[in-house]
């Protein structure tokens, strides 16, 4: 009874205490950036800068030929006034990622792409990291040598787009986006006129995954829901507070506030780099920001449970810096959490106790109901929502898993590649 008593309290606490965490409505800031002030009196948004400034899009990507053609025409397509450009970072493909990359870019028109090869990441670096600072270094030279009138004066690209740029040299902001993630045409526009208009050096969103398959509707709800749990949204948004984090697949970054943080170099060990990527800003004193997608969404899919699983496993036990002490209370927080509802509900009906399933009863409510926000916005049946026990089953065994291939030197493998704990790599 008192373990089921403990699992209530614990989502009395977690649905008042946490942030509000399971809340959804935490989207591109319209008003203050940490979703505060009043909103804007035409509905509109934020104003839109006098000057456009220019902006590099970075794509890492690694053997990506199976979704470059659903998500690069979104990114050619866009919508920008300013000036733009892509670039397609090869990171050692063997499926011929950058030819593809290139025939979109003839096919689709749009802004401009260039597509460069790092080569084999360097000692201490992340096959991503490293892709990410040779895109970097790529767009910084390009767009300063582009950008070069001296006198400022006011230029025109083809599509008689404003070309004017501030006086600072490079380029003014950097969008890192995975290969998978596909975007809306004013995806870029607005995330570049929320970061304006409310000095934020940050911008990032959480892609809408796919969710078609059983298993991808079991699971990738959660995915969202159990990372905002752990990073919740409101508290990542507040300018002095100590909580960071960011959504590898869409970020939106100021470029002196990357030189600031001393990013990538900073980071060039980070398996899982868009958190690492937010703290490292947000403590050189950089604003960040991040929130739910609505106009941008992952067309990688995860049609199978193994899927899923190698996608979770892959850092799960990094998340817990390696440290088995860490991994058992996250094990025993779960069962508490999200298992001990259930088993008290199953366990007062077969011994005839009525406080234990009571208690069971009303923690298994709070949770299911805090799940229904995250399930609306995937467009999910509610249905699923009871479910969630059994989903967290599955993640405490990911972990696990995690843990367990790490101590086989199986630990963080992506695409033929395993990383080395931070501490032990060169």
């Amino acid at each position: 009874m008192w373990i089921a008593a403990g699992s209530l309290a614990a989502w009395l606490w977690l649905l008042l205490g946490q942030g509000f965490f399971w809340r959804t409505d935490v989207r591109l800031p319209r008003t203050g950036p940490d979703g505060s002030g009043p909103p804007e009196l035409d509905g509109s948004g934020p104003p839109e800068p006098a000057v456009w400034p220019s902006v590099a899009v970075v794509v890492p990507a690694r053997d990506e030929s199976a979704v470059l053609p659903a998500s690069l025409p979104s990114l050619l397509a866009q919508d920008y006034p300013g000036p733009a450009e892509i670039f397609l970072i090869d990171d050692g493909s063997s499926d011929g990622t950058g030819k593809l990359a290139r025939e979109l870019a003839d096919e689709h028109g749009g802004l401009p792409l260039t597509v460069g090869s790092p080569g084999e990441p360097g000692p201490g670096w992340t096959g991503k990291l490293w892709a990410v600072r040779h895109g970097m270094a790529l767009a910084t030279t390009r767009l300063a040598v582009d950008r070069g009138d001296a006198d400022g004066a006011d230029r025109k690209d083809a599509d008689g787009r404003d070309a004017d740029r501030k006086d600072n040299g490079g380029v003014d902001y950097l969008l890192l986006t995975d290969a998978d993630i596909a975007h809306e045409p004013d995806s870029l526009r607005e995330l570049v006129r929320a970061a304006e208009a409310h000095g934020l050096d940050l911008v990032s969103q959480m892609a809408r995954l796919r969710v078609v398959t059983y298993w991808e509707r079991l699971i990738v709800p959660a995915f969202v829901y159990f990372f905002a749990q752990l990073y919740p949204f409101r508290w990542v948004n507040r300018p002095r507070g100590r909580t960071a984090a960011a959504a590898g697949g869409c970020v939106l970054l100021r470029r002196e506030a990357a030189e600031r943080a001393g990013v990538p170099e900073a980071i060039r060990q980070a398996v899982i780099d868009d958190v690492a990527l937010a703290r490292t800003v947000k403590r050189s004193g950089g604003r960040i920001w991040l929130g739910l997608a609505d106009r941008v969404d992952s067309v990688r899919p995860y049609p199978r449970l193994g899927e899923l699983w190698r996608m979770v496993s892959r850092s799960a036990y990094t998340q817990l810096r390696h440290n088995p002490l860490l991994l058992l209370v996250t094990v025993a927080g779960l069962a508490v959490v999200y298992l001990v509802p259930p088993a008290a509900v199953a366990a007062g009906v077969l011994t005839g106790r009525p406080a234990p399933p009571a208690l069971g009863a009303a923690a298994w409510a709070l949770m299911a109901g805090s799940y229904i926000p995250m399930l609306r916005y995937y467009r999910q049946t509610l249905w699923l929502a009871p479910l969630l026990p059994l989903t967290a089953l599955l993640y405490l065994l990911m972990t696990v898993d995690s843990a367990v291939r790490h101590h086989l030197g199986q630990g963080a493998a992506w695409k033929g590649r395993t990383y080395a704990r931070p501490s032990a790599a060169p």
